[in-house]
């Protein structure tokens, strides 16, 4: 068990042990949640946007990923085409 003390302030500071065991660092935000037997701390891990890539997998095949595919190239067709004529 490992154990803390809340300072005049109402500060708490998380013991390094806890602190290398979930990964906390300065800056990094925690969340209380209390019930009737008290109160704990749940890290809140913010993920990079990149640490996203490919958790979704798209069957690029599908019907509706090639219909998307055409309009979004005839819109780009009608883009450049206005572009051409405004020169």
């Amino acid at each position: 068990m490992v154990r803390a003390r809340l300072s005049s302030k109402g500060q708490l500071t998380i013991p390094r042990e806890i602190r290398e065991r979930y990964g906390l660092d300065t800056g990094d935000e925690v969340e209380f949640i209390s019930d009737d037997r008290g109160a704990y701390m749940v890290p809140i891990k913010r993920r990079a946007l990149m640490d996203l890539f490919g958790v979704i997998k798209v069957d690029r095949s599908s019907p509706g990923i090639q219909k998307e595919r055409e309009i979004a190239g005839k819109k780009r067709g009608e883009e450049l085409r206005r572009k051409a004529l405004r020169r």
